[in-house]
């Protein structure tokens, strides 16, 4: 399956893509997030947040740019899997009361999105 080229009619390049920019969407935010958490945990868990938020949309693109549908499902898979360990990062923030749920939710909420999104887009490029 990797001689397969996947079609996409609409997308010029993957700045066009949704789950691109949703993905560069959880990473901003995330960044905003995490600055105002204790400088001692600038080597902690802000790195794992901040290294995790950016895996997402760079995995969508490097899949993308990959041009081989089973090289764009496996970078989309990478993608969702840097999205769950996102979410749990930001759920510990919040156990350990390093920020608050009110300011973690509407992450967890795009991070839903997200994943979403992935699913639908892998689903749709295995029937191709």
């Amino acid at each position: 399956m990797k001689t397969q080229y996947f079609s996409v009619t609409t997308v010029n390049n993957f700045k066009d893509l949704k789950i691109w920019q949703k993905g560069m969407e959880i990473a901003e935010k995330c960044y905003f997030l995490t600055k105002n958490f204790p400088k001692d945990e600038l080597y902690g868990i802000v790195q794992q947040i901040r290294r995790s938020s950016v895996s997402i949309p760079a995995n969508i693109a490097e899949g993308y740019g990959r041009r081989y549908t089973g090289e764009y499902i496996r970078f989309l898979k990478i993608a969702q899997g840097s999205a769950n360990e996102l979410e749990t990062h930001l759920i510990l923030s919040e156990r350990v009361q390093l920020s608050e749920q009110k300011k973690i939710s509407p992450v967890i909420n795009l991070l839903d999105e997200e994943n979403r999104m992935i699913t639908a887009l892998i689903k749709k490029l295995e029937k191709e």
